[in-house]
């Protein structure tokens, strides 16, 4: 008798303790917030900036003046990173991004241009292997065309190239216009176009944002090496770029 009433002494208790200890939903939620961010909560502006310099310090979205267009900054690390491209920045991104590392080049040790097909991004690299610019581009979108009297295939060809030619302002072409064209292959340029759609769009061109085509037309001077590849065609250019340096040294020798 007894063993009994204490058996329901202690159940008392243990039912008083449980009522008095916070344990619904909405508790839990509260030490998880305490915890860190929830996923889904959305970017404050200080947290917008941070990404803004971290994305700008890589070398995404650059144009004129080192000023950032955010949208093509964000579509280029999300395509680069291998991620959904939205041009949305989610709390995700957020997170990849302040802890990410730049991009780096498949080919280092002189300043050139880096087409990688695959993640449809463009990256300028300097002499020490540094990535200086990196934007979302569109390239050809390998279907057949037939357009203004006009037939063929909307190829972007692999390989090394150069700048050859360059123009200020806008180019009217058989197949439409270009904005500041950096000519690298029968008449195949890397240039600015209002439409830079996140796949493989263009007649053979290189597209790149409008807000980064001046900046890239400065940066790219005639004679500047372009690597065009995908996951089974690159090459490298270092023997040209040896070339030039010997070259250079030729023409300041008395």
């Amino acid at each position: 008798m007894r063993a009994s009433r204490r058996l329901r002494s202690a159940g008392l208790l243990m039912l008083s303790l449980l009522l008095l200890t916070p344990t619904n939903s909405s508790t839990i939620a509260s030490a998880q917030k305490r915890k860190g961010h929830p996923p889904n909560r959305s970017l404050n502006r200080t947290e917008m900036t941070e990404a803004e310099g971290r994305l700008a310090e890589m070398g995404y979205g650059k144009g004129r003046d080192g000023a950032i267009d955010m949208r093509s900054a964000l579509i280029a690390f999300q395509k680069y990173e291998g991620r959904k491209v939205t041009g949305q920045m989610s709390r995700e991104d957020f997170e990849l991004i302040m802890n990410a590392t730049g991009p780096v080049p498949k080919d280092t040790g002189y300043k050139h241009v880096e087409v990688d097909l695959d993640r449809q991004v463009l990256l300028l690299s300097d002499d020490d292997g540094v990535v200086q610019r990196v934007l979302p581009v569109s390239t050809g979108s390998d279907r057949h065309y037939n357009e203004k009297g006009m037939s063929g295939l909307a190829y972007t060809p692999r390989g090394r190239f150069r700048i050859y030619a360059k123009l200020s302002g806008w180019r009217k072409s058989p197949l439409g216009l270009l904005y500041y064209p950096n000519y690298f292959s029968d008449g195949l340029a890397i240039h600015g176009n209002p439409s830079v759609p996140q796949k493989p769009e263009s007649h053979g061109c290189i597209r790149i944002p409008m807000s980064a085509a001046v900046e890239m037309s400065r940066l790219l001077p005639v004679g500047t090496i372009v690597l065009i590849d995908d996951n089974q065609s690159f090459v490298s250019a270092k023997d040209w770029a040896q070339a030039d340096k010997q070259k250079a040294v030729q023409n300041r020798e008395p």
